[in-house]
């Protein structure tokens, strides 16, 4: 019978259990979007999960969504990442990089540069500047030309990513960012090859993830997804047909796994997870929502198909919530004054439970 403590394998990893870390942005970076041993504690702290996906990784300057976040677009980054990756291997972990082009989503206060999206159309809300939140500025319309650049972007990071000592990499293809806005509706305005229809709107995201696995190979590379989100004010029309023919063409390349979001309803959600042949990462509750994903969510997922369960805020303030999934025990509520605050207080400060010896 499979739990959540059965041994998966997939891509020529073997995991111990389905347990994955997912991606959580903690603006922890040095200048120049360098790692710091900080964030190799942290990691390795949580290195019992089957898989950890890091925070998201800019692919290069201009796809820098916010301050204090890492890259793996230099030499110098990825030298940054090895400590990082050496002490989760230390530790008996894994751990795959999540490149994260902003897009839209991003300020010339934090990169220099005026953001850049499928569309002239800002995003809603405001956005993380070195001075603090502003509103999200007008992006300037990529021309057709310029859109395969931005897709080759992640395979030039994934790269890197695998220099640096990263088992693989997934592309962040949800929550508003660059690749979900060329998937919407509303911040996708073209009326090119990467605009109107379905065909084209999967365009983007399709290439970019070809280029992933042209580079590193399709046993390094998954995509995360968020079927129907409206994160950063995004909005997809269509969102059964769009994402069953995105996961009908994402089959092709044979990825490690896809990663949903339960953005959509179950049923949606399901039909989703009969449509894709390979491993699938279900991630049961909403980003940043009321409530985290527990035993249960993990349990009820495993048994509609899903092969891993991600697991957010809760690795947060457990680094050993493998343990404490695995014995029933408290899992602990973490401080959200120091989600992005920087420092060590409420990133390597949380103790593992008090096991009886």
């Amino acid at each position: 019978m499979t739990t959540l403590f059965t041994s998966y394998r997939f891509g020529g990893l073997t995991l111990p259990n389905r347990v994955v870390m997912a991606p959580m942005t903690r603006v922890r970076a040095a200048a120049g979007g360098l790692a710091t041993p900080s964030m190799a504690a942290y990691y390795a702290q949580r290195a019992t999960a089957g898989l950890i996906v890091s925070e998201g990784v800019q692919p290069s300057e201009i796809g820098q969504s916010n301050p204090g976040t890492p890259g793996l677009h230099t030499d110098e980054q990825v030298a940054a990442w090895r400590p990082v990756t050496e002490a989760v291997h230390a530790n008996g972990g894994r751990i795959f990089a999540q490149i994260m082009h902003g897009g839209r989503v991003s300020h010339p206060d934090t990169t220099g540069r005026q953001p850049v999206g499928p569309s002239a159309v800002p995003a809603v809300g405001d956005v993380f500047t070195p001075t603090g939140p502003q509103p999200a500025p007008m992006p300037r319309a990529l021309d057709t030309a310029e859109v395969p650049e931005h897709a080759r972007s992640y395979a030039e990071a994934a790269r890197r990513a695998i220099d640096a000592g990263f088992d693989g990499v997934e592309l962040h293809g949800a929550n508003g960012y660059l690749i979900s806005q060329f998937l919407s509706s509303n911040a996708n305005l073209r009326t090119d090859r990467y605009g109107g229809q379905v065909a084209n709107r999967i365009r983007f995201a399709v290439e970019a993830t070809a280029a992933v696995v042209e580079a590193v190979g399709g046993a390094r590379t998954g995509i995360r997804l968020s079927p129907g989100g409206e994160f950063w004010g995004v909005r997809e029309t269509d969102v059964p047909q769009l994402y069953t023919a995105l996961l009908t063409e994402l089959a092709a390349l044979d990825l490690a796994y896809v990663h949903l979001e339960g953005t959509a309803d179950e049923d949606l959600l399901v039909a989703l997870r009969r449509t894709w042949p390979g491993t699938l990462v279900m991630n049961p509750t909403l980003p940043m929502g009321p409530k985290q994903t527990g035993r249960d969510d993990a349990d009820h997922w495993l048994g509609l198909g899903a092969d891993l369960i991600s697991f957010g805020r809760a690795f947060l303030a457990n680094p050993d919530l493998v343990e404490r999934l695995r014995g029933g025990l408290p899992i602990a509520p973490a401080d959200e004054a120091t989600y992005y605050e920087g420092g060590d207080a409420g990133y390597l400060t949380y103790p593992t439970h008090q096991y009886a010896a």
